[in-house]
C-alpha cells in the first residue's frame, strides 16, 4: 500500500470515529501520525544506507581502476629501453665537486751571524712562498689536481716567482700519477719528518746535498692499508741521459703516529753538460708522536758518489734528529742535532756537525713567534754560529664548487 492511500483511509476513519467519540478518535488520530512518521524514519534510512552502499562500490571500483594504472606505469617503466625511460622530472643536485685553495706565508727573520770569519746583523727568509691547489672528482673515485706553488724571497727585494710546485697529478682507486715539479720520494718520507724548524736550511745535514724539488718529474704513489708506495724519475730531454735523470723508490709505513721509511735514490752526476757517473743514497727514518706533546724523529742517508774517471770511490753520510716539546698550549721547545760528512778527505772535506735549539709560541693557529740558536763545527773550515728571530704568518683560503 502506497503512503497515500493509507494516508487518505487513514483520514477518513479518523473523521468517522470523530464524530462518534471526539476525544477516543483524536487520541487514535495522534497514534496513527506518530505510527506514520516511525514509517517515514524508517524509508528514508534504509534509502540513505542504500546510497551509501553504492558510493563505496563506486570507489572502490575507481580505485582497482587507478591501482591498475599505476601497476602498468611501473612496468612500463621498468621494461622501458628508452635512453629517457628513467630521467627523473627534476634535476637532481650534485655535490661540490671543484675544490680550489690560494695560500700563502710569510716568514722573515732578523738576527745576529758569525759566518766565515766576519760577524753581522742581517734580515733572512725562512722559505717564504704562495701558491694554488685546485681539484675536480670528475668521476666518481677519479680527481684531477692542479697545483702552482713559488718562492717569495723577503730577504732579496721580497723578489717572487721561483718554482717550487708547477704540476698536474690524476687520482684514482689504483694510485695517484703526477706530472711536473714536485716533492721527491727522498723528501716526502724521509727529509719531511726532521725538517721541523724554522729556517731556510733545515734539515740542517739533509739540506747539504738532499733534494727538495725535482723538475721535470714522473711520480706514481699507491696507499694500501698502513703502506704508503712511491716512485719516481726525472726525465730532462735538455742534459743528462737519454732515459730518466733520477730514480726514486721508497716506500712508508705509518700508526697511530708512528713512522718509518725506507728509500733508494739513483742520481746521475753531470759535469759540463754530461754524465761522469751517479751518485747512489739509501736512507732510512723513524718518527713517533707519543701523543703527550712529545715528538722525535731520527733520519739516516748513506750516499756513495760513484764517478767514472775516478778510481776510488768514496762515500759519505747525513743525519739528522730533531725532537719537539709542548711546554704549554701556546709555547713549544724544538732541539736538533745533525752531522753530515761528504767522504772527502783533509782539506777537500765540507764536513761539519752541529746543533739548534728554537723556543717557539704560538698565539693563534697560523701564527708563529720565535727564537732560535745555530751553531756549525766545520771538520777543516771556519765554524757558523747564529741568533735568530723570526715571525710567520699562514694565510689560506679554501672555495667548493
Amino acid at each position: 500500500m502506497s503512503l497515500g492511500v493509507c494516508f487518505c483511509w487513514c483520514c477518513c476513519v479518523s473523521l468517522g470515529a470523530i464524530a462518534a467519540e471526539p476525544d477516543a478518535t483524536i487520541e487514535l488520530l495522534k497514534q496513527q501520525i506518530e505510527q506514520l512518521q516511525k514509517q517515514v524514519v524508517a524509508l528514508e534510512k534504509a534509502q540513505q544506507t542504500f546510497n551509501e552502499r553504492e558510493e563505496q562500490r563506486r570507489l572502490t571500483e575507481q580505485d582497482k581502476a587507478a591501482d591498475m594504472v599505476t601497476t602498468a606505469a611501473v612496468i612500463s617503466e621498468t621494461t622501458s629501453t628508452s635512453p629517457t625511460a628513467n630521467k627523473p622530472s627534476e634535476k637532481v643536485s650534485k655535490a661540490p665537486q671543484n675544490n680550489v685553495r690560494v695560500y700563502a706565508t710569510m716568514r722573515p727573520t732578523y738576527g745576529y751571524f758569525d759566518e766565515k770569519g766576519e760577524s753581522f746583523w742581517d734580515v733572512r727568509d725562512a722559505l717564504s712562498h704562495a701558491g694554488i691547489k685546485a681539484s675536480n672528482e670528475f668521476m666518481p673515485g677519479w680527481t684531477a689536481v692542479l697545483h702552482g706553488e713559488w718562492g717569495i724571497d723577503i730577504s732579496n727585494n721580497g723578489d717572487f716567482g721561483k718554482a717550487r710546485r708547477a704540476y698536474v697529478a690524476v687520482e684514482s682507486p689504483v694510485g695517484r700519477v703526477g706530472i711536473g715539479k714536485q716533492r721527491p720520494p727522498q723528501y716526502l718520507l724521509i727529509a719531511e719528518y726532521v725538517d721541523i724548524f724554522n729556517h731556510a736550511n733545515s734539515p740542517f745535514s739533509y739540506d747539504a746535498e738532499g733534494i727538495f724539488f725535482v723538475d721535470n718529474m714522473v711520480t706514481y704513489r699507491l696507499q694500501t692499508g698502513g703502506f704508503n708506495w712511491l716512485a719516481a724519475g726525472q726525465f730532462d730531454g735538455d742534459g743528462g741521459s737519454d732515459r730518466a735523470d733520477l730514480v726514486n723508490l721508497g716506500v712508508s709505513y705509518d700508526i697511530n703516529g708512528f713512522h718509518s721509511a725506507i728509500t733508494y735514490l739513483q742520481q746521475d752526476s753531470i759535469t759540463a753538460n754530461q754524465v761522469d757517473g751517479d751518485d747512489e743514497v739509501w736512507a732510512a727514518v723513524l718518527a713517533n708522536d707519543f701523543g703527550n706533546g712529545l715528538y722525535l724523529a731520527a733520519a739516516y742517508q748513506d750516499k756513495r758518489y760513484n764517478r767514472d774517471l775516478v778510481p776510488e770511490q768514496r762515500t759519505g753520510h747525513t743525519l739528522d734528529i730533531s725532537g719537539a716539546y709542548r711546554l704549554s698550549e701556546q709555547f713549544r721547545l724544538k732541539l736538533g742535532y745533525f752531522d753530515f760528512d761528504d767522504g772527502h778527505r783533509a782539506f777537500l772535506s765540507q764536513g761539519y756537525d752541529g746543533y739548534n735549539t728554537t723556543l717557539e709560541w704560538l698565539p693563534d693557529d697560523n701564527l708563529r713567534f720565535h727564537i732560535e740558536y745555530l751553531t756549525r763545527n766545520y771538520d777543516y773550515l771556519d765554524d757558523f754560529d747564529s741568533w735568530s728571530v723570526g715571525f710567520r704568518y699562514d694565510f689560506a683560503k679554501d672555495w667548493q664548487f
